[in-house]
């Protein structure tokens, strides 16, 4: 009965020893858990907009107008007598959410830019005066991966991010009289452009957001043919890398999630 009495009370000492070993392997696995932003946001529930399964949608619709009528619009060369001019531009999108909080998307629109404008370039020296019209319309498809991220614990406010692939088409057509010669041209050109997108999203209904994002970085390959008067034709290629914020160029959007 002895021999029993010490074979348990090894056993039991076996057993502490074994169980303080275990607490302090599970130490480090705790201390070197992953930080940072994705490790610090707040898990999104089923019901939310952004969770799997969802989708959304929206439009968007910007106009810019200009003109100058009554007084001459001094610039650096030269001087503005009269103009008028516009850029309206049309976009609607929609995603599906593969995942809680990501979502694939496609973005299309049109825009038209008109303007017709009276000036006078090198005035005390060329006197160059010219009356010029210019018209273009475009189009645009542009596929998206949209990520939010809930780094707050509130189903009002998300931060997020586009990724995009952007192809576009424009034709457009010039025409300019000096007041002894008119000349046309005509203008098609091709892009591509991947761009990335932060912005923030705000619930202001049950289901409906308003959101706004700005360009962060933009890579854009342009093609541009133009004719000359129906006969001379050129080609221009254009590569732009663009890593600056524009601020006054926000883009403001109504969605709805269903």
């Amino acid at each position: 009965m002895r021999k029993f009495t010490h074979l348990i009370a090894v056993l039991m000492v076996l057993l502490g020893v074994g169980l303080s070993f275990a607490e302090e392997s599970k130490a480090p696995s705790d201390s070197t858990k992953k930080g940072g932003l994705l490790a610090s946001l707040y898990p999104v529930q089923a019901d939310e907009s952004i969770s799997k399964g969802h989708f959304y949608s929206g439009l968007s619709l910007s106009l810019i107008q200009a003109n100058s009528e009554d007084d001459a619009l001094n610039i650096m060369i030269g001087d503005v007598y009269e103009a008028y001019g516009y850029t309206f531009t049309l976009e609607a999108f929609g995603g599906y959410f593969i995942k809680d909080a990501m979502a694939l998307g496609l973005r299309a629109g049109y825009s038209r830019t008109w303007y017709d404008i009276d000036f006078s370039l090198l005035e005390d020296l060329l006197d160059m005066k010219q009356h010029r019209k210019y018209v273009s319309n475009g189009f645009f498809v542009q596929p998206m991966l949209k990520n939010y991220f809930k780094v707050m614990d509130s189903r009002n406010i998300y931060l997020f991010n586009e990724t995009s692939v952007s192809v576009g088409y424009s034709y457009g057509m010039s025409q300019s009289d000096d007041g002894e010669e008119m000349a046309k041209s005509r203008t098609n050109s091709w892009s591509i452009e991947v761009g990335i997108n932060p912005g923030i999203c705000i619930m202001v209904l049950d289901r409906f957001a308003f959101e706004t994002s700005v360009g962060l970085l933009g890579l854009s390959t342009s093609v541009f043919d133009v004719e000359e008067n129906g006969e001379s034709q050129s080609r221009v290629v254009a590569n732009i890398v663009n890593f600056t914020i524009n601020l006054l160029a926000l883009n403001f959007s109504l969605v709805a999630f269903f």
